[in-house]
């Protein structure tokens, strides 16, 4: 990091706090050569991720889509706020974890899938219902005999 008054890069932190607010980390410096003290701002640099629709259409990946069809899913469901919480967290986590610019709403609709399946099986069908579009009685019913088995 160079010094802002000498322009100069031996620096070193002397102090180092986290910023709650805005997730990111307040430093103060000490420049070695003026003995200048001056304070920087760590973020952590997300890349944008991108969703692909059905229709071919993209727009911005949105936490809140997912949360809002784990919620409809888990609606009257004996599971906490805490847990839908934990669930929407490591959907997210694993969609991060693939390192990809660009996914297609249908992978992330399986990782909800296969992350409901193993919390409840109410919230799974229901939310498989929607997310597959079951058609007719017997769609519905090749789902659930895929759950049990």
């Amino acid at each position: 990091m160079r010094c802002p008054f000498c322009n100069q890069d031996n620096t070193r932190v002397v102090d180092s706090r986290p910023v709650e607010e805005t997730n990111s980390i307040r430093r103060r410096r000490l420049c070695d050569v003026c003995g200048k003290r001056f304070t920087t701002y760590e973020k952590v640099e997300t890349i944008p991720l991108i969703v692909i629709k059905k229709d071919q259409t993209r727009e911005q990946y949105n936490r809140e889509k997912i949360e809002a069809g784990v919620l409809r899913a888990c609606y009257k469901r004996p599971i906490s706020v805490e847990k839908i919480a934990e669930l929407v967290d490591s959907i997210e986590t694993e969609v991060f974890n693939l390192e990809e610019r660009e996914i297609p709403s249908a992978k992330i609709g399986e990782i909800v899938m296969e992350k409901l399946r193993k919390t409840d099986a109410v919230a799974y069908v229901r939310f498989a219902s929607v997310y597959r579009e079951f058609k007719d009685v017997s769609t519905f019913m090749e789902e659930l005999k895929k759950f049990l088995e």
